[in-house]
């Protein structure tokens, strides 16, 4: 693993993609910065970080993605890899937030954004940008947003977090190739709030019911509504209100 660490950045994400078309990167190349001024969320939200105190990296992977339509398998691959590595952690009634948040305990402690580049070569190369609350403690003005150090009364080892997490996603890039329907499965068992009613908000801002049943292998989730239909629903379309 090739790590490359910086004090302060607008974003990690944009630093690895500038990078990768300066030069040959290795998979599995990793930026980390200790603060980030421009940190990017799902669509288009800033991810604000409290410098020095959370894990913010940036990792390339390199022919994972066949083809456009396999674009959600590394969505689960990262979420996966980050969920199972906080379970070592010991970290509470962890959930996955589709697509890719982390829950403990109700609280958002992670977010992942990932960006993919169709080479000249037909080759499809992505950036795994990870967020993790680790050991700030003060969100003022984000009720549901907590951390690791907050949820446990810990503080953690940010350098070795960042490693265990690069493991899981080394180990589970090769597992994924021939064994991706267990993964996925696995996935949906996770999701935050999965079999229970609550209510939801479409993109016009109208409010409604509904039951969250799966993710398609496409990564649209599947909601059953009152009417007993089940509907898909695409990042930005649908908003879960909880």
């Amino acid at each position: 693993m090739k790590l490359i660490k910086l004090d302060a950045i607008d974003s990690t994400n944009d630093f690895l993609k500038d990078l990768s078309n300066q030069q040959n990167l290795d998979n599995f190349t990793v930026v980390s910065t200790k603060s980030q001024t421009n940190g990017k969320g799902q669509m288009g939200a800033k991810w604000v970080s409290e410098p020095h105190k959370n894990l913010i990296m940036s990792l390339m992977v390199i022919d994972f993605i066949d083809s456009v339509d396999d674009v959600f398998q590394l969505n689960v691959l990262a979420a996966l890899s980050v969920f199972s590595t906080l379970e070592m952690y010991n970290l509470p009634n962890l959930k996955i937030k589709w697509p890719n948040d982390i829950m403990s305990d109700s609280y958002k402690i992670g977010g992942i954004l990932i960006e993919n580049t169709l080479k000249s070569n037909g080759k499809i190369n992505s950036i795994i940008g990870i967020g993790l609350n680790v050991n700030q403690i003060d969100f003022e003005n984000l009720p549901k947003a907590s951390s690791m150090a907050k949820i446990s009364g810990n503080e953690f080892d940010i350098d070795q977090l960042l490693i265990d997490i690069v493991n899981a996603i080394k180990t589970n890039f090769f597992d994924f190739k021939t064994n991706y329907n267990h993964h996925h499965k696995n996935y949906v068992r996770q999701l935050f709030k999965i079999d229970i009613p609550m209510p939801f908000a479409n993109k016009q801002g109208e409010k409604f019911m509904g039951i969250i049943k799966n993710v398609n292998q496409k990564g649209f989730l599947e909601v059953l509504l009152e009417d007993d239909s089940i509907k898909l629903f695409d990042l930005k379309e649908i908003q879960m209100l909880y």
